[in-house]
């Protein structure tokens, strides 16, 4: 699939980054610090943006990768539970829409990604690729559930919205942190138990 394909380039090697020039410009705390609001981010993510962005890439990755799967199930919950006046083919076509752009949002998340670690003055891939593996195991759990209960979650499923905010805000900042993506600077993180499933079996809307 795409999103495969895209995570194949993300992982990649990068050439090694320079450092800055010494007249390059400083980047202000308003420049680089996200708002309150969104340093809580989505639950289980890291706080910082390039480990956010790298875990928003692999969880709308691994959406995208459910969609084959579910979509008979969608498909037959929709005509199934039809509301009045309401259009089976315009409903059906809004999840092919969402893959279009979850598409972009994942092209806007490796882009990101890249601007980061060719800024960073220490190797990030290694924290990116944590990321994006913690974000991927956020749907794990659907291996293991019947199809139509990970079809009845895929359907109200919605990307963070503080995931396409701080992928334009660290594309943004990024040729102004240098050595601020040093994995020492950043905030330490309360410790998350990743087995615990994030998805979990439901029932058949009535």
């Amino acid at each position: 699939m795409i999103a495969l394909a895209l995570a194949l380039a993300l992982i990649a090697q990068e050439p090694a980054a320079s450092a800055p020039p010494a007249d390059a410009p400083q980047a202000t705390a308003e420049q680089v610090a996200p708002t309150a609001a969104e340093a809580a981010g989505p639950t289980g993510a890291p706080k910082d943006d390039y480990g956010l962005v790298g875990w928003c890439y692999g969880v709308l990755e691994g959406y995208v990768a459910q969609y084959d799967r579910v979509m008979p199930d969608v498909t037959r919950i929709e005509k199934t539970y039809r509301r009045p006046g309401s259009s089976l083919q315009d409903d059906l076509r809004v999840y092919g829409d969402q893959q279009i752009q979850a598409q972009a949002h994942l092209k806007l998340f490796t882009s990101a990604l890249q601007a980061a670690e060719q800024a960073s003055l220490s190797p990030l891939r290694p924290r990116g690729e944590a990321a994006i593996a913690k974000g991927r195991a956020v749907w794990a759990p659907a291996a293991n559930l019947p199809t139509r209960s990970v079809a009845q979650q895929w359907m109200g499923w919605t990307l963070p919205q503080a995931c396409p905010v701080a992928a334009e805000r660290l594309t943004r900042n990024a040729p102004l942190m240098g050595a601020a993506f040093d994995p020492g600077s950043s905030p330490p993180e309360a410790p998350v138990d990743t087995t615990a499933p994030a998805l979990r079996g439901a029932p058949e809307p009535q």
